[in-house]
């Protein structure tokens, strides 16, 4: 269904009836269909999936198990992980190899255990956060809603800060530090979960100069698309630890990634990265935690990138499945919605996810229209903390898993569904 010219905030409530009416006879013919599309989580799709099959091979008994200094992959032991894996996840963070650990598949499971530790024991001697009153987070918004449930989980309490063009509001953030009971700040400082930002050089430079009133404050850098370009040409991300150091506040910031979206989800590689303080710090409790992770694991995928070039050539495949998925969607938006003065959303060069702003209340019902048809979002206000939008407007799409002709249809009825709540808002003046 093609968009009209008129914005819908300039029709008469006779045209807006009159669209509703046709808005509704084809939600019915969609609805008739029976669909049952995916767009609720960043998942890779099965062709993507499909490029990392050959690594499955890189360790076999004929190809052997032992890493490049004779360690036997099968065994116990390495605690923070095999050199040549460490290596290989400091030139993907900029990072000496020395100032990584890599862990298990999941980049979010070795961000829980750093808030536990901080939350029950503490960070590099500073008293456990539990035992110093209701401590705070800072949560840029529209954010990653699985960030913000860690935290939550812990009962600390989840400040929003707003998201700008440039990343997080930096005024606000730098007035809400002075709290001391603010302990650290969320951050998808590239191609953020689920706008699509990164932050500018400046935004990086001031939050490495931060001058928190907690001296245990952390900054949660959560670099999950630093390798997750779209076109030829990505974005660039300032490196943030070299300006920690210009500022001594090099143990502020703790890094992760992972290879989640590089190989497999389920199957894939993470790791973390900060100061020696904090890498001695967390080794402690890794020691008591762990004997090791899955060093087979880790030869798999050393072997099969190489180096951080082999990684850049197979993203580049990646990128070659997921464009014209983001086409389909952006196409839709602004062919649909482009013209209604309903909608504004960012065109990402990476990532994972495209963000739609609505007009305030029309989320959640569009979601809820969505899902009667049988296409599945993301809940409406997930991106916020608590699941509450405050103005019930942001929408995330995850453009992976379908294919291109599901994305089709399920892009026209996300228009559709759209532009009824918001006429069915308007009518309701």
């Amino acid at each position: 269904m093609m968009a009209h010219a008129q914005k819908l905030t300039e029709m008469s409530a006779s045209a807006l009836r009159e669209r509703r009416e046709a808005l509704t006879k084809a939600y019915a013919a969609y609805k008739a269909q029976g669909l049952s599309l995916d767009m609720s989580r960043g998942k890779p799709g099965a062709a993507q999936l499909d490029l990392t099959l050959p690594m499955l091979d890189c360790v076999t008994a004929r190809e052997g198990y032992l890493s490049e200094g004779g360690i036997d992959g099968r065994n116990y032991g390495i605690v923070d992980g095999l050199p040549e894996a460490k290596a290989l996840f400091a030139a993907i963070l900029h990072m000496e190899p020395a100032q990584v650990i890599v862990g298990g598949n999941s980049s979010l499971n070795m961000m829980f255990d750093y808030i536990a530790q901080a939350y029950s024991r503490g960070v590099c001697g500073h008293r456990p956060w539990c035992e110093q009153g209701e401590v705070k987070f800072l949560c840029p918004v529209p954010g990653y809603d699985r960030h913000f449930a860690v935290t939550e989980h812990f009962g600390i309490r989840l400040i929003p800060v707003p998201m700008t063009a440039a990343g997080p509001d930096m005024d606000e953030v730098e007035a809400l530090v002075q709290d001391p009971l603010v302990k650290g700040m969320w951050c998808v400082p590239m191609y953020s979960n689920p706008e699509g930002i990164t932050y500018s050089d400046e935004t990086v430079r001031r939050l490495a100069a931060l001058r928190p009133a907690a001296p245990d404050f952390r900054v949660m850098w959560d670099n999950a698309y630093c390798l997750h370009h779209l076109g030829e040409e990505g974005d660039v991300l300032l490196d943030i630890y070299p300006e920690l150091v210009k500022h001594g506040n090099e143990d502020m910031v703790v890094m992760f990634t992972s290879t989640s979206k590089i190989s497999f989800p389920g199957a894939g590689v993470a790791a973390m990265a900060a100061s020696p303080a904090n890498v001695a710090d967390v080794k402690r409790r890794m020691t008591i935690q762990t004997i090791g992770h899955d060093k087979l694991n880790m030869l798999r995928h050393v072997r099969y990138f190489k180096d951080i070039e082999g990684i850049r050539a197979h993203m580049k495949q990646h990128a070659a499945v997921l464009r014209p998925r983001f086409e389909a969607v952006l196409t839709a938006l602004e062919r649909e919605l482009g013209d209604r003065g309903i909608a504004t959303w960012h065109t990402p060069r990476g990532g994972y996810f495209v963000s739609v702003d609505l007009m305030e209340g029309c989320a959640r019902r569009t979601v809820e229209l969505l899902g009667q048809a049988g296409v599945a979002m993301t809940p409406a206000g997930a991106t916020f903390p608590y699941g509450k939008d405050p103005r019930d407007s942001n929408i995330r799409i995850a453009p992976s898993y379908p294919s291109v002709e599901e994305l089709n249809v399920a892009m026209a009825m996300f228009c559709v569904c759209a532009e009824l709540a918001c006429i069915e808002r308007l009518l309701k003046g």
